[in-house]
């Protein structure tokens, strides 16, 4: 059997432990040298660890495949960040890639029974057969977690390293790599090596279809994302209006539509500005596309943070990475507060002009701008009864409507998410 310290490419897998005290067992099973109760106790560790990953990560079927799979798609080399999103590369890390596939395919195709028959064991088949809970685990959403199952699947079909090989580079070329390659959604977190992009395990499946209305508005969105993720020249945008009326709901909506073609969403606070450069130098040599979303945008006039957020938009001496824009939603079409006194003649900015240039000039950084206004009367009926239709809701149109109208009275006016909070008060109620 060849030795996973022959491997070059997948050398030193993150959470590998596993794999590497695993693959020690099959390499010494056989061995009268080896203390034989110190090789099966390790075994037994490895079995336990197995499970405990199938209950985290909703493995079934071979755990030990699944593992595999799981450890492939997370591993970020030379090669396989060449082969996210664009697929098969040419050139000699092909043959350095066939070399690690290989001996992977062999581990991974380690018939376990060896091991039952050597040690007597009774739970190989909860090994090779895992039937798991319903649950999708806490590390994935099924989404991810079937895909991963999928790969293993194609894998464990794979007649030669080569069509091994091909099924992990096709993952890569359909999903990308890492855990940028599998989520579509991340936010920033600051720990002792600086910021930190940290997955989004949970974002909500929106469609651009669930948003009732704004036509116009979801157009622009859309002709701006479909020319950023096609590679053509895009603009930052800002989605600006009245409260409730989908625009994050919008922006959560494209990350879903455009994830299947590299596109990602990093959600960045206020007060994480100061970390922008930092997140961009991680991302701007990844073959993804990735939109830096800041949701419910604005300053009050003593907030500063704004100045670093205009230096990385536009304005400072290196070029914004092709492969980033910035996604922002605000309540507020100027997004820093002005105050009449910024246009009076007497006050103690000597540059009356300068001092409102300075606060307008973010918003002019934003190309592109989507105005998303309050629904009228006939608008918000429009989105009641759309929603009560996609929702079931078992209820007479005129009932509905004046129901509608009374809930809209104390619970924050006609917006498309007083009509979602309507809509799921009467599904409570049913």
């Amino acid at each position: 059997m060849e030795n996973r310290k022959n491997l070059i490419f997948y050398r030193g897998f993150e959470d590998g432990g596993l794999f590497d005290d695993m693959t020690w067992v099959m390499e010494h099973y056989q061995e009268e040298a080896q203390d034989g109760e110190d090789v099966q106790g390790m075994f037994y560790q490895c079995v336990s660890r197995l499970l405990e990953r199938a209950a985290s990560h909703g493995f079934t079927g071979n755990l030990w495949q699944n593992y595999i799979a799981f450890l492939l798609v997370n591993h970020e080399n030379a090669y396989s960040r060449a082969c996210e999103i664009r697929g098969a590369v040419e050139g000699s890390m092909n043959q350095i890639a066939a070399h690690d596939f290989k001996i992977l395919m062999e581990y991974f195709n380690f018939d376990l029974t060896l091991l039952n028959d050597c040690f007597d064991v009774d739970c190989m088949d909860a090994l090779l057969h895992y039937e798991g809970t319903t649950r999708c685990g806490r590390e994935f959403n099924r989404r991810i977690r079937d895909r991963i199952r999928e790969l293993a699947v194609h894998l464990s079909q794979a007649r030669t390293a080569e069509e091994f090989g091909h099924a992990v580079t096709e993952f890569y070329r359909e999903f990308g790599v890492g855990r940028l390659g599998l989520h579509k959604a991340f936010r920033v977190a600051h720990g002792d090596q600086g910021a930190q992009i940290v997955p989004i395990t949970n974002i909500a499946h929106v469609k651009l279809d669930d948003l009732v209305g704004y036509e116009l508005a979801k157009k622009k969105l859309i002709d701006n994302t479909e020319a950023f993720v096609s590679g053509r020249e895009a603009n930052n945008c800002l989605l600006y209006g009245d409260a409730g009326t989908g625009k994050s709901s919008s922006i959560k909506a494209i990350a879903n539509q455009y994830y299947d073609r590299g596109l990602r969403l990093i959600e960045v606070y206020k007060h994480q500005f100061c970390d922008l450069n930092d997140i961009i130098t991680q991302i701007k040599n990844r073959n993804y596309r990735f939109i830096i979303y800041m949701d419910d945008l604005s300053f009050e006039e003593f907030e500063t943070e704004y100045k670093y957020l205009k230096a990385v938009i536009e304005g400072g001496l290196e070029r914004r990475p092709e492969n980033v824009l910035i996604y922002a939603t605000s309540n507020r079409r100027h997004l820093i507060r002005e105050n009449y006194s910024d246009k009076e003649e007497t006050r103690e900015d000597m540059h009356t002009s300068d001092t409102v240039q300075e606060k307008l000039s973010l918003y002019a950084r934003f190309g592109v701008t989507i105005y998303y206004g309050a629904p009228d009367k006939k608008e918000f009926q429009k989105i009641v009864t759309t929603l009560a239709e996609r929702h079931q809701v078992k209820m007479d149109t005129q009932t509905l409507l004046l129901e509608a109208n009374r809930w809209e009275l104390s619970h924050g006016g006609l917006s498309g998410r007083t009509a979602q909070q309507f809509i799921d008060y009467l599904l409570g109620q049913a």
